[in-house]
């Protein structure tokens, strides 16, 4: 990132400051902004309470909330000096710094660090750490930290004492209750979560990058963030990058005078031009190509489009919100994008949870789109039995939130016009081997959990949910656990835990 990027990006993160009113999502914001700019893999944020001198850390990895325990010696003692000398932190090597006992990081897998004070009216209220597992910082990351930490600071002060002395947040309920009609469901706390992050980026009129695997509802949430927004009463035009032939990109998004090849046998707007004033959503951007991108990058610097065989560039006022199923910065790394057209798009994040990572919402969608196919299909099936529920919460779905939909739709399908219940033997082949696998109990047959059964439940929970967040790595999800890799693999084959696809 040249400086002129960099500085077109401090300038947008305090216009993006601005318009937020939620503590929550300043963190997040600032925190991803800081990972983005100095190429870091965590951004942690530490606020103190004036009054109780109690701390609120935050973690955010690929902008996500991430879990403390995997740094927390690494946060402690960095964060601990940094407050005691009142100075910026910077280390390029924390395994190897002198200031720090000997193996004290050993367990950790931390190399680089860095770590800025937020303050105000010369009072420290917080801090903002970074740290790179494998790379080294330099010093001019660190001036770039502490310019980023200028701009955060007065927002960040002043939105604390907000969320102090007045809740400006919407209650989960309400918030439900709104995007329920836009086809979000659901009431886990990544949802909810998810949610903020929709209400947030709906009152920017800014460039958003959705992250998240295929089928986690990256269109209905760019459509959401369109329908709330200030262009509402504008186009809403979505394309998917990867589902065009190339040769017919550039045709899809500029448009084409009539004559300009074979073919040609009218005008045509583009879709860039028939969403003006609206929004444009870029599904599976990782697959324009790299001419394309370059185009594309042109239009956003100069809002303007010209059709191909025109000689004339038409203005246009378009709101785009594209979508990656990998991680955009990571394609970066390996040349496979644009990083001048990343940094543009790289504007307001939001990470898209898996369906995986939101487990009380499963049950909850199953049953909304059993309603919706017994509708259209004319049957009476309204709910499923016991064990067909417990095995919607313990199957890995990898094709997340429509592969759900794929599987309730064929359910359905399969049913009796007369069937109300649907139980386990509807399951087709394929998926009865599984269902046995993970040894599923009707509920019926057992209200009464022993209560052996319960602690291996929350035992099999407990993996899953460390497994998940430290990325299915096990080595360090053991870590986190306190126990033996050897251990930790026993108790995944015993539970039959395996790691999605």
């Amino acid at each position: 990132m040249d400086d002129y990027q960099k500085s077109e990006s401090l300038f947008e993160l305090a216009a993006l400051l601005g318009q937020q009113n939620e503590f929550k999502e300043i963190l997040r914001i600032v925190s991803t902004r800081a990972s983005m700019l100095v190429e870091a893999d965590v951004a942690s944020i530490m606020m103190i309470n004036p009054h109780t001198q109690d701390t609120i850390k935050t973690i955010y990895k690929d902008g996500q909330e991430t879990s403390l325990t995997q740094y927390r010696t690494v946060q402690t003692n960095v964060i601990g000096l940094m407050l005691d000398d009142k100075q910026p932190f910077f280390s390029a090597n924390i395994q190897k710094d002198i200031r720090f006992r000997k193996n004290l990081f050993k367990e950790e897998t931390v190399q680089s660090v860095m770590c800025v004070p937020l303050s105000s009216e010369n009072t420290i209220f917080g801090c903002l750490l970074v740290l790179n597992k494998n790379r080294e910082f330099d010093e001019t990351a660190l001036v770039l930290l502490e310019k980023l930490a200028a701009i955060s600071a007065p927002f960040l002060r002043n939105v604390q004492k907000i969320h102090e002395y007045f809740s400006a947040q919407i209650p989960k309920d309400s918030l439900r209750s709104k995007y329920e009609p836009l086809g979000l469901l659901g009431k886990s706390e990544r949802f909810i979560e998810l949610l903020q992050a929709i209400e947030a980026a709906a009152r920017c009129d800014v460039r958003v990058l959705l992250e998240g695997q295929s089928g986690t509802g990256k269109e209905l949430i760019a459509a959401a963030i369109h329908k709330l927004s200030s262009r509402s009463s504008y186009p809403f035009v979505a394309i998917d990058c990867g589902a065009l032939p190339e040769n017919l990109v550039e045709s899809e998004l500029f448009g084409y005078e009539k004559g300009a090849f074979t073919g040609a046998t009218r005008d045509r707007v583009g879709l860039i031009a028939e969403a003006n004033n609206g929004t444009l959503f870029m599904d599976e951007i990782t697959n324009l190509p790299f001419d394309m991108q370059a185009k594309l990058l042109r239009v956003l610097q100069e809002g303007e489009v010209r059709a191909i065989g025109s000689n004339a560039s038409r203005k246009v006022d378009v709101r785009i919100i594209a979508a990656a199923s990998v991680s955009l910065r990571e394609q970066v790394e390996k040349k496979q994008f644009r990083e001048d057209l990343f940094y543009r798009l790289f504007v307001y994040p939001i990470y898209v949870p898996t369906l995986n990572e939101r487990q009380d919402d499963i049950l909850l969608l199953a049953n909304h789109f059993l309603e919706k196919f017994a509708r259209q299909q004319q049957k009476q099936t309204e709910s499923f039995d016991g064990a067909i529920q417990n095995f919607f919460r313990q199957k890995k779905w990898s094709g997340n939130i429509r592969e759900l939909e794929n599987f309730v739709e064929r359910l359905v399908t399969l049913a009796a016009s007369e069937m109300t219940v649907l139980k386990s033997d509807i399951l087709p082949a394929e998926y009865q081997k599984e269902f046995k696998k993970l040894r599923i109990y009707p509920a019926t047959s057992a209200p009464q959990r022993s209560l052996q059964e319960n602690l291996t439940m929350y035992e099999s929970q407990l993996i899953q949910q460390a497994l998940m967040e430290n990325d299915w790595n096990q080595r360090k999800t053991a870590r986190a656990l306190k126990i033996s890799e050897g251990t930790l693999r026993y108790k995944m084959e015993r539970l039959g835990i395996d790691k999605p696809q």
